[in-house]
């Protein structure tokens, strides 16, 4: 069943979420199913798509669900943990790393303060599995001054993002940009309207390569 008709047949906890997310989800996340993953939920909102993800992951994905209130420890049940704290506090958040292992998926759904946006990234992208998905959604925030956003503001994160995509192509900026760990360990970075994915994984050879036997083949 995808992940679309997953949402339509709830008949658990509310779920709340964007409808163009979700094939954006599925092209991104389509590939840990029935695979023994460890998906985190920053902001566990009502509780459904802690069960969605659970539904639609199979029974060997382990779904964490972070948040402030208290009152969302309820929603723990089979496969489905729940951890009480801020997703700004870097103590916490590697407690929750050294508990559970590295995350093969994290999902940003809390707050959506550029602050803590930011604080959630630094201190889980480089924990992550090698082949890591990292989802920020909602990032219509990030031009709005209550989330500490606005139009090419230093602390939003959507500008974060673009400069990232200066780091993802150090190797051939000829020095412009040095390389640094975010670059040796990212495959991609993927932006949709009002989401921004990072694509973990080992860096493809860069070296340029010919193939063929014509001998007029035009030089480059």
């Amino acid at each position: 069943m995808s992940l679309w008709s997953e949402f339509l047949s709830n008949q658990q906890r509310p779920i709340h979420k964007w409808t163009h997310y979700f094939p954006i989800y599925e092209r991104h996340f389509g590939h840990l199913r029935n695979q023994a993953i460890k998906f985190l939920e920053i902001g566990c909102g009502q509780g459904g798509s802690l069960q969605m993800w659970k539904r639609w992951l199979g029974r060997r994905a382990t779904i964490i669900g972070l948040d402030l209130r208290a009152a969302c420890r309820a929603f723990e049940e089979d496969q489905i943990h729940i951890r009480i704290g801020n997703q700004s506090d870097p103590a916490f958040l590697g407690e929750l790393v050294r508990e559970f292992g590295a995350f093969d998926a994290i999902l940003d759904d809390g707050s959506h303060i550029m602050s803590d946006v930011s604080a959630s990234f630094d201190a889980l992208y480089p924990t992550m599995s090698n082949c890591g998905i990292y989802i920020v959604e909602d990032m219509h925030t990030a031009y709005l001054a209550e989330y500490g956003g606005g139009l090419r503001s230093v602390g939003s994160f959507i500008e974060r993002a673009k400069s990232l995509v200066d780091h993802l192509n150090s190797e051939r900026s000829r020095g412009q940009v040095q390389p640094d760990k975010f670059s040796s360990q990212t495959w991609s970075i993927h932006f949709y309207q009002g989401v921004i994915v990072f694509e973990r994984g080992p860096r493809m050879p860069t070296q340029p390569r010919m193939v063929g036997t014509k001998s007029d083949a035009a030089p480059t």
